[in-house]
């Protein structure tokens, strides 16, 4: 894989793909500005060292030209992040991007407009991305949240650039998912939650068999508790994927992984906040019952898990986390990872959520920023953003 290490950048225009796809409030203020934040060690690499840098990302999932997805607003919060002056480009090719390049001087920065306002993006145009890729000397894809998608500024670019690398926080990630596949801490302990098996079918298959233990929550679990005979009531289920988790659960123990299921779950017949809800265990679900969250004695035994993990992958909340009192196990699970020894990696955006919402996403080795793209890692497929220029 291709870094910055080594490159020479002084006086040389790089094109930088962050993803900069950040949520706004309805006069255009950036709510959440973390996502910018993860690219500025790059921004600070490059600046340093004398290169011109264009950024080129995209908002949103525009039909064109839309004033409510320009990225105005962005180029304006991330020099005050900066604390220097970045340029806001009104368009990402042609004369206009062409000037704005010509213009920049070393040490500039300059923020291209949404690359999503032309379809030829998505569409991995080659001419698209032969423009895209006139604007510079060097091409850095920083954006690993983009990096599952095939698009011209995310993939087809590299095939017209010579010079190519991974940013700083694209091989931060990359580096701490090795962690967790390639050279891991044992025991390896996955918690996978989240509504449905089927969503997570191929990231089960891949990971199950590299695993030492697998805890499954959310209300997935259910589909796995039907395969096991126990009644789940009204809970949200998957009957038809019952032959799938049966599958995963030969799976485990064809390879020796213990899969943890809830023993116990917090049970309502309503979902609403502070609903009347009772702790029941799987063999006592009701007809009218929803499983909604873990129970204490599942809580109890997975933190033992975790305590005594080397390594541990999180992806998924394990109950309805965003109603109270459906949240405890979840932060629970937040809580007994942040607390370990355990080299821990956690990813996606409800797991984020859950993290923030926990408090302790200090005690986390590392918090992916991917979302598409750490799914699709995890079910062990090829990321293109990745492989155009490795």
């Amino acid at each position: 894989m291709r870094t910055l290490t080594g490159l020479n950048l002084t006086g040389k225009t790089v094109l930088v793909r962050v993803d900069f796809n950040v949520p706004q409030d309805k006069s255009g203020r950036i709510t959440d500005d973390s996502r910018l934040k993860a690219h500025l060690p790059t921004l600070a690499h490059l600046t340093k060292a004398g290169a011109k840098v264009l950024l080129v990302s995209h908002l949103g999932r525009p039909k064109g030209p839309t004033p409510e997805f320009t990225l105005k607003p962005v180029a304006e919060h991330l020099a005050t992040l900066m604390g220097t002056p970045v340029a806001f480009v009104p368009d990402c090719v042609g004369p206009v991007a062409q000037a704005a390049r010509a213009a920049l001087k070393n040490g500039d920065v300059a923020l291209l407009e949404n690359v999503r306002f032309y379809p030829q993006e998505e569409a991995n145009d080659p001419a698209f991305a032969q423009h895209l890729a006139a604007l510079c000397d060097v091409y850095v894809n920083d954006a690993f949240g983009t990096a599952h998608r095939a698009h011209a500024s995310t993939a087809g670019i590299a095939a017209f650039v010579k010079e190519k690398a991974v940013g700083l926080l694209m091989q931060k990630e990359l580096a701490a998912l090795d962690g967790v596949f390639k050279h891991p801490r044992k025991p390896v302990v996955i918690v996978i939650g989240g509504s449905k098996i089927s969503s997570k079918i191929g990231i089960l298959r891949h990971l199950v068999p590299k695993a030492d233990a697998v805890i499954i929550g959310g209300a997935m679990a259910n589909t796995f508790l039907l395969a096991q005979g126990h009644g789940v009531g009204a809970s949200l289920a998957e009957p038809d994927q019952v032959p799938t988790a049966k599958d995963i659960l030969a799976l485990a123990a064809k390879h020796g992984c213990t899969l943890h299921l809830p023993t116990d779950v917090t049970a309502a017949t309503a979902f609403a906040a502070n609903a009347p809800h009772r702790t029941a265990a799987v063999a006592d679900i009701k007809a009218g019952d929803m499983a909604l969250d873990v129970g204490p004695a599942t809580s109890a035994a997975w933190d033992t898990v975790i305590a005594q993990a080397g390594t541990v992958l999180w992806n998924g909340p394990v109950g309805a986390f965003e109603t109270t009192p459906f949240d405890r196990g979840t932060l629970a699970m937040a809580k007994a990872i942040a607390a370990s020894d355990a080299y821990s990696v956690a990813g996606g955006g409800d797991t984020l959520s859950a993290i923030a919402q926990s408090g302790v996403g200090n005690g986390f080795s590392y918090i992916s920023t991917g979302g598409g793209s750490l799914l699709e890692y995890l079910e062990g497929l090829e990321l293109p953003g990745v492989k155009a220029v490795a």
